[in-house]
């Protein structure tokens, strides 16, 4: 996301985050987050949407990743532990725009299932000054909803280019398994690194055509 960010003349530091998801790749992501400097105040999953304007920080999001991956139960439970949290049910009517999108921020990262963000979901997000949307899941966006944000001019990353990370983690370990041999974690980020840079040139240049 940086080489995104940096294109448009931006930078993550200070900005607020909503992320949808609160399994491997909305954690991952909020990490991220923490790194470039930035502050992550929602996270939500199958049951509803925890917003905590004080911002998740590192310490809470070890206390969320307790809460999904060691006592695999709801996010509500959060808020047990921080009461200044506001927990919202989560409603699975499509035609209703998710609470999550319903959030002011700067940037939204739709990481947790295809079609969770409709066009009611990306109005709200433009409604309340969203300015970078980037895809964590495959799919997550509607048609409508990125043609929401494409009239409003919110800078967009298709989850075919941002989330391709996934892709070739896989492909690493493939590669890995062939040769067998282990890989350092510094080597994975070089090379992922390496194709992501690729990627993103591609887009650009596509974008200007």
């Amino acid at each position: 996301m940086g080489f995104f960010v940096r294109e448009i003349g931006d930078t993550l530091k200070g900005k607020t985050f909503i992320l949808s998801g609160s399994g491997n790749v909305a954690q991952y992501a909020a990490q991220q987050v923490h790194k470039q400097g930035g502050k992550v105040i929602a996270l939500s999953d199958s049951k509803g949407v925890i917003f905590d304007e004080a911002g998740i920080s590192d310490k809470k999001l070890s206390d969320v990743l307790d809460i999904k991956n060691s006592r695999r139960t709801s996010l509500r439970e959060y808020t047990e532990q921080f009461p200044d949290a506001k927990w919202t049910n989560f409603s699975n009517q499509e035609d209703k725009c998710n609470p999550l999108w319903q959030l002011k921020c700067d940037v939204a990262l739709p990481c947790a299932t295809q079609n969770e963000l409709n066009a009611a979901g990306a109005m709200a997000l433009v409604d309340n000054g969203v300015t970078i949307v980037a895809e964590g899941a495959n799919m997550p966006s509607t048609p409508g909803a990125i043609e929401v944000l494409r009239e409003a001019k919110v800078a967009f990353a298709p989850g075919k280019a941002s989330n391709v990370g996934g892709v070739a983690s896989g492909g690493f370990e493939m590669v890995q398994n062939a040769q067998r041999m282990a890989w350092t974690a510094e080597k994975v980020v070089q090379e992922l690194d390496s194709i992501m840079t690729r990627i993103h040139a591609g887009c650009v240049a596509t974008s200007k055509q």
